[in-house]
């Protein structure tokens, strides 16, 4: 297992990710989440559709809150072969409440806490804080990588423009 130090911050102090970090180009592992069912999911359940997977902390935080909620919106106007998964290490309870409340409609939350099969299958594991970086990759049909944000300081958002752009290039192929 590969671990990239200083790769992200919290409040500007370096963090460990562990794992085998993804890249444009590279198939995205067949990973296996839960969802708020507790029921297995995996990756390649979604291959037909361009996925965008944002990795969040928790969403129980403000960062976290904001960015599924807007990520909820967009995903209105993503088209219907574009799925959106948020995932964390959040209990799949506590994703199914948070979505309740927050009216998320348009986002898929996903549980890596089990096993974490996402955060050292996409490099993304915070070693020192057990949760999963901050992140959004969009996958083509095949599962291939088209496009990669870390957010190197784990409490600001991610480039909302910068995505919304890469979505509507990766879904037009």
């Amino acid at each position: 297992m590969s671990e990239r130090k200083g790769a992200v911050t919290f409040q500007g102090n370096p963090l460990t990710l562990t794992g085998n970090e993804l890249k444009v180009g590279d198939k995205a592992p067949n990973i296996q989440l839960l969802n708020d069912e507790l029921k297995p999911v995996s990756l390649n359940d979604y291959n037909d559709k361009v996925c965008v997977i944002l990795s969040v902390p928790s969403l129980d935080t403000p960062v976290c809150d904001t960015e599924t909620r807007k990520f909820n919106e967009y995903a209105g106007t993503f088209g219907a072969d574009v799925e959106t998964l948020a995932v964390s290490m959040d209990l799949p309870f506590a994703q199914k409440r948070w979505c309740g409340a927050a009216g998320i409609e348009r986002v898929t939350t996903l549980s890596d806490y089990r096993d974490r099969q996402f955060g050292e299958g996409f490099g993304l594991y915070i070693k020192e804080l057990g949760l999963l970086a901050r992140s959004v990759y969009i996958l083509d049909r095949e599962g291939v990588v088209k496009y990669a944000q870390l957010v190197t300081e784990v409490t600001n958002e991610p480039n909302y423009d910068e995505v919304r752009e890469a979505v509507a290039s990766v879904a037009k192929k």
